[in-house]
């Protein structure tokens, strides 16, 4: 058995003005930005680029080739795929490991460098570990070797399909693809299609799992029926935070419409290709309908974290009010002493008398201020929401 080829890749939305900037950056090592040219020609030597093309496929893509033998595929909605085709059986893993550093400690820091302005990530996507699937094409293997490599990998099989072309035998992360008549490009089409699709269908499932995580947080600050004013505020800057983080994400959830409609256009036009693509399990349809659920899951998000916001902005408005109320009582006690006493005196004198009693009004004063202020922060507001039962599946115990 020869494998002949290794892939890797990924995807995050990309434009094609993000395209052109990356092409002067591998070309020229410059950026229109404002961007340390120190910082981008060290990262730019650590790519060790070879020979680098543009050309159109569908959609506009940059390939270049490196100093490690990794050849990269960039295209215009942000999709890479990685191919390592010095490989053999004996260092299949070797081979893995040297395409996936490449990825993770050459390219994408390049790219998180020269995407490092403008909207930031929120930093529940920021630092998650990516797991790639990692595709390994053979030339004319048996059942045994696939199986073999199978054993080597991960030992339980997802699906395997076969025919006159080409046998697919499918992991979790590792794709067998037995080669016995296609074109290698044919192929290299099915994988990006399949890292695209991947790659679409497990940001949503990190969105499914953000909504769920914020929604619990949300429901954390509110499930205190009665909170201290001093606690007030602090609630209110954590949902200030999960609202900023809600807003950052919706904006990239609604981006992903775009993507899917351009990359199903493409694929479904290849008929080989949608014979391909038809074997893996996922369908774009489907793909389209996981999207706008997802869409609704953060609109009714957005909605619940702007419920919370204004509930605790009106209890925040309360605590003022009743401060503002206490101090104005204060001020009105001061100003009471102060006429009495002129009024009970013929006229003014500085006397021990009159110091001490300006020191004890003084702290009365500063008591009665600091009493009120301490009353304000430990009083108890209730949070009148309504709550729901989110087990909407229960039996109802009959009687016997």
């Amino acid at each position: 058995m020869k494998i002949t080829n290794v892939y890797i890749g990924g995807w995050f939305q990309r434009t094609m003005l993000q395209l052109t900037e990356i092409y002067d950056f591998l070309r020229a090592k410059s950026s229109k930005l404002d961007l340390d040219q120190e910082k981008l020609n060290e990262l730019h030597k650590n790519l060790a680029i070879g020979k680098i093309d543009y050309g159109v496929a569908g959609e506009e893509f940059i390939e270049f080739t490196t100093a490690y033998e990794i050849t990269v595929k960039i295209y215009e909605d942000g999709l890479i795929c990685l191919n390592n085709k010095n490989v053999s059986e004996d260092t299949l893993f070797v081979d893995l490991d040297k395409v996936t550093d490449y990825y993770e400690n050459k390219l994408s820091p390049a790219f998180s460098y020269l995407f490092s302005l403008g909207a930031p990530v929120p930093k529940e996507l920021a630092n998650i570990e990516t797991v790639f699937p990692y595709f390994i094409i053979c030339d004319k293997a048996s059942k045994e070797d696939i199986s073999v490599l199978l054993s080597r990998t991960e030992k339980q099989k997802y699906f395997e399909f076969n025919n006159a072309k080409y046998d697919v035998v499918r992991g979790d992360k590792y794709y067998f693809i037995n080669n016995k008549s296609q074109s290698l490009e044919k192929i290299e089409k099915y994988i990006e299609e399949q890292i695209f699709i991947r790659e679409f269908k497990g940001q949503l499932h990190r969105y499914l799992n953000l909504h769920r995580v914020i929604w619990e947080k949300i429901d954390h600050v509110k499930e205190n029926a009665i909170v201290k004013g001093a606690d007030i505020v602090a609630f209110n800057s954590k949902l200030e935070g999960y609202a900023k983080t809600v807003n950052l994400i919706d904006g990239r959830i609604n981006q992903m419409g775009t993507y899917i409609g351009t990359r199903e256009r493409i694929a479904k036009s290849d008929a080989e290709l949608t014979e391909f693509l038809a074997i893996s399990g996922y369908r774009f349809e489907t793909l389209k309908d996981t999207l706008d659920y997802i869409k609704y899951l953060w609109d009714m998000t957005q909605t619940y974290i702007s419920s919370a916001q204004k509930l605790f902005a009106s209890l925040k408005s309360d605590v003022t009010s009743k401060s503002i109320n206490s101090l104005t009582i204060v001020t009105s006690m001061s100003a009471g002493a102060s006429i009495i006493s002129l009024l009970t005196k013929s006229e003014p004198k500085f006397t021990i008398f009159g110091v001490i009693y300006f020191f004890v009004l003084a702290f009365i004063g500063w008591a009665s201020t600091s009493l009120l202020g301490y009353i304000g922060k430990t009083r108890k507001y209730e949070v009148s929401d309504i709550s729901y039962d989110k087990n909407i599946d229960k039996t109802e115990n009959k009687k016997s």
